[in-house]
């Protein structure tokens, strides 16, 4: 299931034995575009102060009920290494935290978790398996002493994409594949190049992220976005949209993919 990033703010995080506090941000990898840590405020528990909570641990959301279950107890969180979440995360301190809560680091558990998300359903075995490939090797890179690229939701909402030709809006929200945290659409608000209308944009269409800028810059031509599945954000996504997306903006996939 998709689920815009924004829903999940204020979502309750609660431990085995109580509540921890709410959801507040994200932290994505600008590479693989998959959620790898969630932001929690602890509110008036441990006097505002904000926690740094792996995805691998948090269980499946309670969309009623607007709660995260997580797999810690509220004394495991508390005793955490301190976090400063206006300051880039580093790998070492990403090992720290893993290192405490006795968890396998997301570069070194052996098995494909990112790579742009529900593509897949629309691709052929050769976009698949070069998708494979690229991940394997980043994360080889990653495992000699690279630092991450981990961004903030927070920080990332607002920046302009510009594809080709030129700008096509901004962004405006992640839909997330709750299962197994990958971002598989970025929504932009195009009301300065094309009024009234929101796209999708998939990560896979995402050449690279300019900070410095605020940007991030597309693969893509105008033309290919006014042309692609029409998007309502009143309507759920489903895999139908998924593959007609697929189809659209990879060549390949009106061949790999069913008709």
């Amino acid at each position: 299931m998709l689920i815009e990033a924004s829903t999940l703010k204020i979502f309750k995080i609660t431990a085995t034995d109580g509540s921890i506090g709410t959801v507040t941000d994200f932290l994505f990898d600008d590479e693989s575009w998959t959620l790898r840590w969630i932001v929690v405020d602890t509110g008036t528990w441990l006097s505002g102060r904000k926690v740094l909570l792996p995805v691998s641990v948090l269980g499946h959301p309670d969309t009623s009920a607007r709660s995260f279950p997580v797999r810690l107890t509220m004394a495991s969180v508390k005793d955490s290494p301190a976090i400063d979440t206006h300051k880039p995360m580093s790998r070492q301190h990403e090992e720290r935290m893993y290192s405490y809560y006795n968890l396998s680091p997301y570069w070194g558990n052996g098995f494909y978790m990112g790579g742009y998300g529900g593509w897949t359903a629309g691709m052929s075995e050769t976009h698949y398996a070069d998708s494979r490939r690229r991940q394997d090797a980043l994360d080889a890179r990653r495992h000699q002493g690279d630092e991450p690229h981990l961004r903030s939701i927070d920080a990332v909402t607002g920046y302009n994409l510009q594809a080709t030709d030129g700008t096509i809006g901004h962004v405006d929200g992640f839909l997330i594949d709750d299962t197994d945290w990958t971002i598989h659409f970025l929504t932009v608000d195009t009301k300065n190049w094309w009024p009234g209308k929101h796209v999708l944009i998939s990560p896979r269409s995402a050449k690279d992220v300019s900070w410095a800028e605020s940007l991030v810059n597309l693969d893509v031509d105008r033309k290919t976005v006014m042309d692609s599945p029409t998007y309502d954000p009143s309507v759920p996504v489903d895999a139908a949209f998924e593959v007609r997306m697929a189809r659209h903006y990879i060549p390949d996939a009106k061949h790999g993919a069913a008709s």
